[in-house]
């Protein structure tokens, strides 16, 4: 057994555990919280394109959520057409705003930008909140669409149960996720981690930063996008302030945060971490201390900040590599001693 053999074991193992799971998890309680877990992971993953590799900080991406959900939504609702169908014209849309606002917001810098994802993020849900038909489309503002549950089945992208919601978020993140690996060591990942961390001198080695980062922030409103159709749904009821909120855009830039932004399992280890803290506490604390869950984030991003800028995934993997040096660094040497003797 060598070190790379021990890796895909491991990848391996997680796959089966994650697919089986719903076979011995039986509670429909826990395998909602698996699948907002999954949901998250795979929405920081999708912001890790832009806010990882591209070394900015959007914090407006609710409203790519939004856009996929009111597009499939509306188009299901008031056109026949299907939500799988829906999905994708809601990413087209969203790509298409994603390079809208990445042309000029890009050419700012750190809180700047920042800023201006928040205000385009909170524009959008003023506009959907205080509109009840935007042309020939009717979204209701405040009062949401409701997708009636009388059309189950896979081409309506309706389920009567929660294990093909699990299936297929669970596919999704897998497929972000195996995104993320190959743009890494692309020579678009490449250029977003230059551009990211020195700018100047990467364009000074002849690399369009800009168009590396319109490229990330294209291919991250897309995928998210994907995921306000899942949402939508999953829940069968979306509103302004549950897809185009703050609170959204928040806990997606805190999870990436707080697990390592622009690594591939960052993402994966602060939905991890996190997103039960949010579960629980809403549940326990909902009623009296709502917004607790932001604190609690707030509050652990600032000690991450402090003791591990990089976030949690560097200490992690480091403690993984030295379990991996004690159980086969003794062996591995004396196979190159050998090779070379």
């Amino acid at each position: 057994m060598t070190r790379q053999n021990i890796n895909r074991f491991a990848l391996i193992l997680v796959g089966v555990v994650a697919f089986g799971l719903p076979l011995v998890l039986r509670s429909p309680t826990y395998l909602h919280i698996l699948i907002l877990l999954y949901l998250y992971a795979y929405l920081t993953s999708s912001w890790n394109l832009v806010g990882g590799f591209a070394g900015v900080l959007p914090l407006g991406h609710s409203a790519f959520i939004g856009i996929g959900a009111y597009a499939s939504t509306i188009l299901s609702l008031q056109y026949g057409i299907s939500p799988w169908i829906g999905m994708i014209v809601g990413g087209i849309l969203a790509a298409i705003v994603g390079i809208l606002i990445g042309f000029p917001t890009f050419k700012m810098r750190g809180a700047y930008f920042a800023l201006a994802t928040i205000a385009f993020g909170e524009g959008i849900r003023v506009m959907v909140e205080n509109v009840d038909n935007l042309g020939p489309l009717k979204i209701n503002g405040p009062r949401g669409l409701q997708i009636p549950p009388t059309n189950i089945g896979f081409g309506n992208y309706m389920f009567a149960g929660k294990e093909p919601y699990y299936y297929i978020i669970l596919v999704m993140l897998l497929g972000i996720l195996a995104i993320t690996y190959f743009i890494s060591r692309s020579k678009l990942g490449y250029y977003l981690n230059a551009g990211g961390e020195e700018p100047e001198a990467a364009m000074a080695l002849g690399v369009n930063v800009a168009r590396a980062k319109l490229i990330a922030m294209a291919m991250s409103s897309f995928f998210t996008a994907l995921a306000g159709t899942f949402y939508a749904q999953f829940t069968l009821y979306i509103h302004p302030k549950s897809v185009i909120s703050l609170d959204f855009s928040f806990e997606i830039a805190f999870i990436a945060l707080i697990g390592g932004r622009g690594s591939i399992a960052g993402p994966v280890l602060g939905a991890l971490l996190l997103r039960p803290v949010s579960d629980f506490s809403r549940i326990y604390f909902g009623s009296t201390l709502p917004g607790l869950h932001l604190i609690i984030f707030g509050t652990v991003l600032i000690l991450v900040m402090i003791f591990q800028p990089r976030g949690l995934q560097e200490p992690l993997t480091r403690a993984y590599n030295r379990l991996l040096d004690k159980i086969f660094g003794g062996t591995e040497q004396k196979e190159i001693t050998h090779e070379y003797s």
